[in-house]
């Protein structure tokens, strides 16, 4: 992991501004022109490109990124996907005035797909900025609009609507999982970072995936959430957050029925990383597929019965739990293996950086960028 280059300091004081007011734009009706929001909005658009050098290849070691981001203060600061700018050897921003400057990695966090860029301050004058909205109000079949940059045709406006809310990805670790805003607003290649904007012009997501066999069906990660890694990015350069070192998928009764396995309600352990706190307190992962309808599991791991005492049988306050532990705090698990029950209990360090984090087509953009917009 390369260093991020974190500004502390005056930046911090910058989160105040960037938090919305209750009751503020989103609570009423906004019914400004698409023409009019584009106008008043695009300037804070950039354009970001730079290139990627894979030393592991003896061809095509050289990859090019090219993403959209936002400046959401008036000394520079832009918000983009991790997907677009880590790991760059160059990172270059193209501004709406056609200026291009050398940028600076603030922080990124690949795993939520966030980060923070810097732009040198002008000779003159200042950068001009978009309102961060709040995400929590969205609504389904809400209008929503998407400026961008796709396969580099700059300052590219679409329109939309959301078409749901609180989308979780499949095979993402409970401990993991990001609430995604679904969109049909087409987003492609070089849209990733750019911001989605509400009918008030506030930023409610950054565009950030899409499904290719699909049409029309692309994700933003809220910017509630994004607000809530600001401090972290820019005061550590990444997000500190405990390893947990396993995942897998939870089960019911549908799930033993059909399986006629001698198993309980909870979390069947498929996957235990390799070095992890859960590796070297015994916990097992799985080591034989089966399929159910399309699904693969993994079978032959523990099942987490409960967290810290707390039932390890619904996905959603599963997950809430996970999200909750903290680096240097206790896990407690109650595990089911071989018809018996046991306890394991390890101190949660900080998850390093691990190789699924950084898929390829995060590296190498647009070429082979599936999943990524």
């Amino acid at each position: 992991m390369r260093t991020l280059f974190a500004r502390c300091g005056a930046q911090l004081l910058l989160l105040s501004a960037l938090l919305p007011v209750p009751g503020s734009a989103s609570a009423r009706e906004c019914v400004e022109p698409i023409p009019d929001l584009f106008a008043r909005t695009s300037p804070a658009v950039v354009m970001i490109s730079g290139q990627v050098i894979n030393p592991f290849r003896l061809r095509d070691r050289v990859g090019r990124a090219l993403g959209s981001g936002f400046i959401i203060d008036q000394k520079g600061l832009v918000l983009t996907n991790s997907h677009v700018v880590f790991g760059l050897q160059s990172l270059m921003v193209k501004l709406d005035d056609g200026t291009e400057v050398r940028a600076q990695l603030v922080g990124a966090d690949p795993i939520f797909d966030v980060a923070v860029i810097q732009l040198p301050m002008p000779d003159h004058g200042t950068f001009p900025t978009i309102k961060l909205g709040d995400s929590d109000k969205a609504r389904p079949g809400e209008d929503v609009i998407a400026i961008g940059n796709p396969l580099g045709l700059d300052q590219t406006v679409t329109r939309g609507i959301i078409s749901g809310i609180n989308r979780l990805l499949p095979e993402t670790p409970l401990s993991l999982t990001e609430p995604l805003i679904q969109i049909d607003a087409s987003i492609n290649p070089g849209n990733s970072g750019g911001p989605l904007l509400n009918r008030c012009g506030e930023v409610i997501g950054i565009n950030t995936s899409i499904i290719p066999e699909a049409q029309n069906i692309g994700f933003a990660v809220p910017i509630n959430l994004v607000k809530t890694l600001l401090p972290g990015l820019m005061k550590d350069g990444r997000i500190i957050r405990p390893w947990v070192g396993f995942h897998g998928q939870v089960i019911g009764n549908e799930a033993r029925r059909l399986l006629k396995l001698p198993l309980v309600d909870g979390l069947l352990v498929e996957v235990v990383e390799p070095g992890s706190p859960a590796d070297k307190a015994g916990v097992r992962g799985g080591s034989l597929e089966f399929s159910i309808g399309g699904d693969s599991l993994l079978l032959g791991g523990d099942v987490v019965v409960s967290v810290n005492g707390a039932p390890a049988t619904d996905p959603e306050k599963l997950a809430g739990i996970m999200r909750g532990l903290k680096v240097g705090g206790k896990l407690k698990l109650k595990l089911y293996r071989d018809e018996k029950y046991l306890e394991v209990e390890y101190t949660l360090p900080e998850r390093p950086l691990l190789p699924g984090d950084l898929a390829p087509s995060r590296s190498f953009l647009p070429n082979g960028a599936a999943g990524q917009p």
